[in-house]
Parts: C-alpha cells; sequence; structure tokens
C-alpha cells in the first residue's frame, strides 16, 4: 500500500498540477473513441499500450476478456458495452487478448479451478474457444497451445459481442466497428485478427501498408 500512496502523491504534486485543465474540462463529461475489453491480469494496461490519454477509452477488464453472449449473463460486461455503444456512441469495440494468460493456461489444469467456483463458472463462456482449439491445436503444447487458445478465444468472444443487439445495430448502420487484438507482452506487439483470412497480423505491418497506401 505504501507504495500505492506515494504514487498518489506524486499524482498530486506533479502530474495532476501539469493536466489540471484537462482533468476539469473530464470532469463533467466523457467521450471516449473506444471501447477496449480486456483481461483483468494485472500487466495489461491499454492506456499504457495506446499512449492514451484520460478520457480516450472506456475500458472493460475481466477475467479471460470474455464476453458472454447476449442474454446468458447480463452483467458487468454486457451493460459496458451497452453503455459504451448506445449512450456514449464510441467508434469502435476492441477485444483483446494477450500473452501468458492466467484464464486460458487453466484450462491445461482444470483440477486447479475445482476450488476457484466462480472462476469455473465464469469461464464457461470460452467453450467454444476451448472445442475449436481441441479440434484444431491438439498438436501443440505449453506456451504454443496457450497462445492458440488465447486467439480462438478472441474470435469466439467477438461472435458473442456481434449478438448484442446495440452492437449489431450500429454495425447494420456502418458506424461502428469490432477488433480483435492478441497482445504479446514480452514483446510489446500486437496483434489484429483479419476476417478476411481467419489470421492474425501484426498491426505494425498494417501501419505501414496503409502508410504507404
Amino acid at each position: 500500500m505504501d507504495k500505492l500512496l506515494k504514487g498518489y502523491s506524486k499524482f498530486r504534486k506533479e502530474v495532476f498540477p501539469r493536466e489540471k485543465h484537462n482533468f476539469k474540462m473530464l470532469a463533467s463529461s466523457q467521450a471516449p473513441h473506444a471501447l477496449f475489453i480486456t483481461c483483468a491480469d494485472s500487466r495489461v494496461d491499454p492506456s499504457m499500450i495506446l499512449q492514451a490519454p484520460p478520457g480516450e477509452l472506456f475500458i472493460c477488464k475481466v477475467v479471460g476478456n470474455l464476453v458472454p453472449a447476449y442474454g446468458s449473463a447480463m452483467g458487468g460486461v454486457a451493460s459496458a458495452v451497452e453503455y459504451a455503444v448506445t449512450v456514449l456512441g464510441v467508434s469502435d469495440v476492441i477485444i483483446c487478448g494477450h500473452s501468458d494468460c492466467g484464464a486460458m493456461r487453466a484450462f491445461l489444469h482444470p483440477e486447479k479451478l475445482r476450488s476457484l467456483k466462480a472462476v469455473e463458472a465464469w469461464l464457461e463462456h470460452a467453450t467454444t474457444a476451448i472445442a475449436v482449439s481441441k479440434d484444431h491445436h491438439s498438436h501443440l503444447e505449453g506456451d504454443a497451445y496457450v497462445e492458440a487458445l488465447t486467439k480462438e478465444n478472441i474470435v469466439s468472444q467477438l461472435q458473442h459481442l456481434r449478438t448484442h443487439p446495440s452492437v449489431a445495430s450500429r454495425m447494420r448502420r456502418g458506424n461502428l466497428a469490432i477488433h480483435g487484438w492478441y497482445y504479446d507482452i514480452g514483446e510489446g506487439t500486437v496483434s489484429s485478427y483479419a476476417d478476411d483470412s481467419g489470421s492474425f497480423h501484426l498491426l505494425d505491418e498494417e501501419a505501414v501498408i496503409k502508410a504507404v497506401a
């Protein structure tokens, strides 16, 4: 706790005075550009990854970056999606998984979940990803399998996201885009899922292609 309190002290003495004008503007309203749904993992910091200042991202962090299909779990994730898309009017929704995901790694040792009933129940929303991974990636082991499962989970959660009425309606109108990202913590890279190829591509490569074009 001491380390956190020292950080707050630095914020009050150095950061807030420097950004006081921006915070005054944020105090009355918010207008984020994107909803960023990612894992609760402490190593994943969307604002740092995207170098986004306060107010840019509406962030929803939840174990396994799971987005239950509409109606299956009307809780925090569903309400975050509905509010961000309908009320805040974000133009993009990003579902971001990451390397070394504990939620995905847990499926390698299901016996460890027996005493974690809430976690076990929540991870049922990854059932499709597990089934697909068993069928298509059973030849992989260890970290390679976890990465493949994590990426399949991102694709599965994008499918769940499309079942939300607010998302489906905005996508039909053409003013909402959804994205599936994979963040490699150790490499500091982000790969984006492409529907046309059914695979992930480094954002760095996409940025270069767009810049040249």
